[in-house]
């Protein structure tokens, strides 16, 4: 006689399938977002809770900002929608042309897309098509970091340096390497010696997406250097990074070369739109304009009228309130976060920089906390009156760059008591 194992029957028979829970432990009161103002949520529990993480760090304004929501409500009153395959539209061309006065370095032209993962997927494409146009058509290798986060469509799970169950859903890897960013290079140099021939791009976070790690500087110009060799480009995923959230406009505007393609998401619209750009230098753009090569990529919802309103109102509104300043102050005031929770016990040493941090979590061990009790930390918490980002063995936090001192405030009792509860009940054992 055959066993049929009983499974679980979930607790709510929502329509929607949760992402990245399992379904039946998603408590639905708790986690129904019904409004969101400022860098406050409130749920579907009727409790209000202060956000820290900026949505998923990119609501870098707040949620509800008044001049770019208007702008596009405006924007869909005029042109609700209007495709970039085989054509343009006038928004379009603005919010190009604005986002290539950012950067420090310069950029020539502006490819549109509709997430941080699709993006690297195009950046992808975009690497490998450039050297067959220069007779290098084995030059197909993409090289990302151990650790690092790109993004869950095919091509970017596949850039993923993290365990994002690739061997699972056969991700195919075969044309992706990774190599360590913590130790001056040293792998990296060997698989250059190996197969610097056949690398078409490195690309990398200035700081991981996963886990909040700083990439040192001495690695990013030893890439350069290896670039300046080998010839491969280098790609600046700043997804996470970009639009004040680290520093400036970009991370990579401290470089002391230029990427050949910076990928923008997240911050890029303050949350409202699904969008992402690559921004891309000339030594690609002339290659395709010389070969008058078609690049074959395109996204139906890539650079609508509405989105590029937000675009352009999102880079109005940062000048407008000075966001190298606010910048500074909320990374001051989230150091000082840091150190004060960093005397719990289970708390450890701080990563990232700028507002994008990550605050380890140890068991009595000394042994980094497993992911499923990060987790129990970041409920715990979330119960308390916060929202926080679960990390590998930490979690991570990515203020508005509007918060205010009482924000902090706020912020800091939610998360003392929260992980007070946590080792209460244990997780830390």
């Amino acid at each position: 006689m055959t066993v049929v194992p009983v499974l679980p029957t979930p607790r709510t028979q929502l329509p929607l399938w949760v992402p990245l829970v399992t379904q039946h432990s998603f408590d639905e009161a708790s986690y129904t977002a019904v409004s969101a103002d400022g860098v406050h949520v409130t749920f579907e529990d009727g409790r209000q809770r202060i956000c820290g993480k900026s949505g998923l760090w990119n609501t870098n304004l707040g949620y509800g900002n008044q001049q770019i929501t208007t702008a596009i409500a405006k924007e869909l009153h005029t042109a609700s929608y209007l495709p970039l395959f085989r054509t343009s539209h006038r928004k379009a061309v603005e919010a190009a042309g604005a986002l290539l006065t950012l950067p420090a370095h310069s950029f020539q032209r502006v490819v549109f897309s509709t997430s941080g993962g699709a993006a690297n997927d195009a950046a992808m494409k975009l690497a490998r098509h450039y050297f067959v146009l220069n007779a290098q058509p084995e030059r197909k290798l993409v090289v990302g970091l151990n650790g690092s986060y790109h993004g869950l469509t095919y091509g970017s799970q596949a850039l993923s340096g993290d365990e994002l169950g690739q061997a699972l859903y056969g991700v195919d890897r075969r044309n992706i390497r990774h190599v360590r960013f913590d130790d001056n290079g040293a792998e990296l140099s060997r698989l250059i010696q190996r197969e610097g021939h056949r690398i078409a791009a490195v690309i990398l976070e200035p700081v991981l997406g996963s886990g909040a790690e700083s990439v040192p500087d001495a690695f990013v110009e030893e890439v350069i250097k290896h670039r300046d060799q080998h010839g491969f480009l280098l790609v600046a995923d700043e997804v996470a990074t970009g639009f004040g959230r680290v520093n400036g406009w970009f991370a990579s505007d401290a470089w002391p070369q230029q990427p050949d393609i910076i990928v923008t998401s997240k911050g890029l619209t303050n949350g409202t739109s699904a969008c992402a750009a690559l921004l891309v230098a000339q030594r690609v753009t002339r290659r395709f304009d010389t070969t008058e090569a078609v690049f074959v990529h395109g996204e139906t919802q890539a650079g609508t009228p509405a989105t590029c309103a937000a675009i352009l109102s999102t880079i109005a509104e940062m000048k407008r309130l000075d966001h190298h300043t606010l910048n500074k102050q909320v990374a001051e005031s989230l150091s000082n976060l840091m150190e004060e929770l960093q005397r719990f016990p289970g708390v450890g040493n701080s990563t990232g920089r700028g507002c994008m941090r990550g605050l380890k979590l140890h068991s009595r061990n000394g042994m980094p906390l497993p992911s499923e009790g990060v987790l129990d930390v970041v409920r715990s918490i979330h119960q308390t009156g916060a929202i926080v980002q679960p990390g590998p063995g930490r979690i991570q936090l990515l203020p508005a760059l509007t918060y205010t001192e009482e924000n902090f405030e706020e912020l800091q009792a939610a998360m003392k008591i929260g992980l007070a509860s946590a080792e209460r009940d244990g997780v830390f054992e």
